[in-house]
């Protein structure tokens, strides 16, 4: 038998955060139980054909990482690493008073968002040069001291050959991806507290730092997964943990995302509950990611706007809404399977 896992309860002065699971094993060929304890602590028992490593009434198999999504979802890479360039990173309000004091810094000036600050929403600044602007950049001697500094830095990192190798473009970061027209960012680590994962929708000037994970230019319905129920538990299920904390992984959680084949139809109407989710999102403005998935405190307009995003992907997949959580992950390992068969 299994106990799915379920928070601990105990009197520790400020509740430790252990999560439980509990197995049971036993060679003899018994009947197969699956016990399940709801957000109101009622426990629910299930006779079942099998029970595979994930604690799931599904077939044993394994999820493994893999380099690339399906066809249909838009691919997902880790933000820009700076690589020893901190000089090229400001606090906003520093980069405010540097911008006020030096006003032409601010035409090479970026927001910057990583896991904290793509749910604060309040992002860091940093100092964005491409090669074809390197001359102009400088010109400003702030630019060419920090400049200067980070060509310290990687050059004293002596055992570090990329450090070395990026001394001659001390200039920027180690990667300089870039949207087009508009980007995604997913945080790394983010509180299993909230009832969907946390993803922002931003214009093409800002830049990912690489503690948080980026989709470029992708179509909009993307987000529409990543912020569904769904994927929150197959996320919650595949991928690691920090803590109790989910720590989302692109090749282990998005590229192995099972999703069944979308027609045109269904992308079309997964973009319009995208849009009716950022569309509450910015009803509530200036509530940042942090104030409006806040356990019990989500506004009303959002909660319907992801309950129609879930029954718009769910009626997909099996043609209503799923009963609950563990109806969803068997569902999502019955089409694993199907997908690496």
């Amino acid at each position: 038998f299994a106990y799915q896992s379920f928070k601990w309860s105990n009197l520790a002065s400020h509740n430790a955060g252990v999560t439980v699971s509990i197995v049971g094993l036993s060679n003899e060929n018994e009947q197969r139980r699956i016990f399940s304890i709801s957000e109101k602590d009622e426990v629910s028992v299930r006779n079942v054909d099998n029970i595979n490593a994930y604690l799931v009434s599904a077939p044993n198999v394994f999820v493994k990482q893999k380099t690339k999504p399906s066809t249909q979802q838009g691919v997902m890479s880790f933000g820009n690493h700076p690589y020893y360039a901190n000089e090229l990173m400001l606090k906003f309000g520093e980069a405010k008073h540097k911008i006020e004091n030096i006003p032409e810094i601010a035409k090479f000036t970026r927001p910057l968002y990583g896991s904290s600050e793509c749910i604060s929403g309040i992002p860091r600044i940093c100092i964005w040069i491409t090669d074809d602007r390197l001359d102009e950049a400088l010109e400003i001697e702030e630019i060419r001291n920090r400049i200067k500094a980070i060509e310290k830095t990687r050059s004293s990192k002596e055992k570090d050959k990329q450090a070395l190798k990026l001394v001659g473009a001390s200039h920027r970061f180690r990667d300089q991806h870039e949207a087009d027209q508009n980007l995604m960012v997913v945080p790394i680590v983010s509180s299993e507290s909230r009832d969907y994962l946390p993803v922002n929708f931003f214009s093409a000037d800002a830049v990912v730092h690489n503690k948080a994970f980026a989709l470029y230019d992708a179509p909009l319905w993307n987000l529409a997964l990543i912020a569904s129920r769904l994927h929150w538990v197959w996320i919650g299920t595949v991928c690691v943990r920090m803590r109790t904390d989910f720590s989302y992984s692109n090749t282990l959680g998005w590229n192995t995302f099972p999703l069944p084949p979308l027609p045109t139809k269904n992308k079309a109407d997964l973009t319009t509950c995208a849009e009716e989710i950022l569309l509450a999102r910015e009803r509530h403005f200036p509530a940042t990611i942090a104030d409006l998935y806040a356990p019990d405190k989500m506004p009303e307009d959002l909660k319907r706007a992801h309950e129609r995003n879930d029954e718009v992907l769910e009626r997909i997949y099996i043609g209503r809404r799923f009963k609950n959580d563990t109806e969803r992950l068997e569902k999502l390992f019955e089409l694993y399977t199907e997908m690496t068969a």
